[in-house]
């Protein structure tokens, strides 16, 4: 019997690289055309963010909750756990995070659009922009098909890299709070592309590991 210490992360994969594509292509072409909402309703939160005023807050809330719930049920219950018994682990802590933004947003009040953007702020609008128009091509920059583009909303990845830049940008006491499943989430993926070798392994890690140090630096100006 071998030791635990001689197993590799790949030897805990469930699937194969090949397998994990293809089921984004198939579950694209079956929920199309919700990304091309999910797009849109990204750019109605980026209005909502430039116009500001009480309501920008609950609103992105609101949308970003609903993103949560749909890659909950749409992805990992009825595609995900047909390769992964976890998935349904990864649905729950998606609905909770949906939770968390319908509590803390939606209803609580408890975030809010500032007025005026600071640097943090201004760098989670890019990564927010990142997971919105430039994640989406790096399966195409790889050689994969553009069947099989995550798009933030439906996707996993970039909602939860979307939804840390976002909250780069809004203010309120429970933004800590929110930050904690989609930074495991993208520890997780990054963990699970490294198994599988893939290339882009440390984009996702990498833009939580950036928005979680301007989150903090964010927080030290505000308190210093």
């Amino acid at each position: 019997m071998s030791e635990w210490w001689s197993y590799r992360l790949s030897d805990f994969l469930l699937f194969s690289p090949r397998t994990y594509h293809r089921l984004f292509g198939l579950y694209n072409a079956a929920i199309w055309p919700a990304q091309a909402a999910a797009v849109l309703l990204g750019l109605l939160m980026l209005v909502l963010l430039r116009r500001g005023g009480p309501v920008a807050g609950p609103a992105v809330a609101a949308i970003l909750a609903a993103c949560w719930a749909w890659v909950a049920i749409a992805f990992h219950l009825d595609r995900y756990a047909t390769i992964n018994w976890a998935a349904p682990w990864a649905a729950t802590a998606f609905l909770a995070q949906a939770a968390l933004l319908v509590w803390a947003g939606a209803v609580g009040g408890r975030l809010s659009a500032p007025p005026r953007l600071d640097i943090a702020g201004r760098a989670g609008i890019g990564i927010f922009l990142f997971a919105l128009l430039a994640q989406p091509a790096i399966g195409l920059l790889l050689g994969r098909s553009w069947r099989q583009a995550e798009i933030f909303g439906v996707a996993p990845d970039p909602t939860a890299i979307g939804t840390l830049g976002l909250l780069l940008a809004l203010a309120g006491p429970a933004r800590w709070v929110l930050m904690v499943l989609p930074a495991l989430w993208c520890a997780a993926t990054g963990a699970t592309l490294w198994a599988m070798s893939a290339p882009e392994a440390w984009v996702v890690p990498a833009a939580a590991l950036l928005a979680l140090v301007l989150a903090t630096w964010q927080g030290l100006r505000r308190t210093g």
